[in-house]
């Protein structure tokens, strides 16, 4: 095989080589206020095109029949706000005895309770060929259910307390994930034959879109010229995050495909993606209404500055090795491919 259909076959991760190369170059590019205004093209217009995307492409029974799958979303939510912020607690416990300071400890548990993202895990989960209509659901009941959830998670875990803005973050999740999912579908009731007729790209422009999140994510990252911790502490951080996720990712399959769940493969996907991924864009305005004025809130917030490009950069490494194994016959066999990455 010649390097340029090595190249045309691996696009997406050759592109997010290239996305991480541009933003380090010049960070400010992405940056909120820079050129490309991701405050705007990135929080609104990429996040619109994602869900009207999967509202066009997803059938309109598909996304009925993913709506009764409670078990599937009882799993998601259980595993987002149960299971990961004690499982998160408990390895607290023993960090807190090591390198890490309380704050970074603080900011560990506060990452913990976040809800799931509304782009990543679909947009995932539609490049892998899995269960997008349940991706979509689980991404954006679990951040209406963030809305009140994770502020009570945070007080329950840290102690802090403050009034959340619901009304507000409730009209921009609806703006920017409920209106274009409904548009898609309406747009597909009228011109599904036509659709049916032509082959629509939509895996490939929600890639697309997602490289674009993995740039302005990295250009925020790469921005941040003062680190208010220690480089070991750091590196540290760092490591433990990315392990965190590969642990989690993979005992999530090994449970769902190996422990007779009774899942489909393509269930398994949406499960993956969705349980281990958590919101920077809900987040960090949760964090800053909480924690206002608070001294250390630069601080507390680093691991979930951390764990959002990570999540993207593992499940974007991720898909080609789990499109393989979903193409597959036997759900076993994508075990010993994760195992390095583990």
């Amino acid at each position: 095989m010649g390097v340029f259909s090595l190249i045309r076959k691996n696009w997406f991760l050759v592109g997010i080589v290239i996305a991480i190369v541009f933003a380090k170059l010049d960070p400010y590019v992405g940056v909120n206020g820079g050129i490309l205004r991701p405050e705007i093209t990135v929080k609104y217009v990429a996040v619109f095109i994602i869900f009207f995307n999967s509202g066009i492409s997803i059938k309109s029974e598909d996304l009925g029949k993913a709506l009764m799958q409670f078990r599937l979303h009882i799993f998601v939510q259980g595993f987002t706000f149960i299971v990961f912020p004690f499982i998160v607690s408990i390895i607290s416990l023993i960090l807190s005895h090591g390198i890490f300071s309380n704050l970074i400890i603080e900011g560990l548990k506060i990452m913990s309770c976040m809800p799931p993202p509304v782009s990543s895990a679909v947009i995932l989960t539609k490049a892998v060929g899995g269960n997008e209509a349940a991706a979509i659901f689980n991404s954006a009941f679990g951040s209406f259910l963030g809305i009140v959830v994770t502020p009570a998670l945070i007080f329950l875990l840290i102690g802090s307390k403050a009034d959340v803005p619901v009304a507000l973050i409730v009209v921009q999740l609806s703006a920017t994930v409920v209106l274009p999912l409904i548009i898609g579908q309406i747009c597909r009731k009228f011109f599904r034959s036509w659709l049916e007729r032509r082959t629509i790209p939509f895996g490939p422009i929600g890639s697309v879109v997602l490289l674009l999140i993995i740039y302005t994510t990295f250009c925020d990252t790469f921005s941040q010229k003062t680190i208010e911790v220690g480089i070991l502490s750091l590196l540290g951080i760092v490591s433990f995050i990315v392990l965190l996720q590969c642990i989690l990712l993979y005992c999530i399959f090994f449970f769902t495909a190996r422990c007779r769940m009774n899942f489909s493969k393509a269930d398994i996907v949406a499960l993956m993606f969705c349980c281990t991924h958590k919101s920077l864009t809900l987040g960090i305005p949760i964090i800053k209404i909480i924690f206002a004025g608070y001294t250390g809130m630069s601080i507390i917030s680093i691991p979930l500055l951390i764990y959002h490009p990570a999540q993207i950069l593992l499940g974007g490494l991720l898909v080609p090795t789990v499109k393989k194994w979903l193409l597959s016959s036997s759900p076993k066999t994508l075990i010993p491919s994760l195992l390095p990455l583990v």
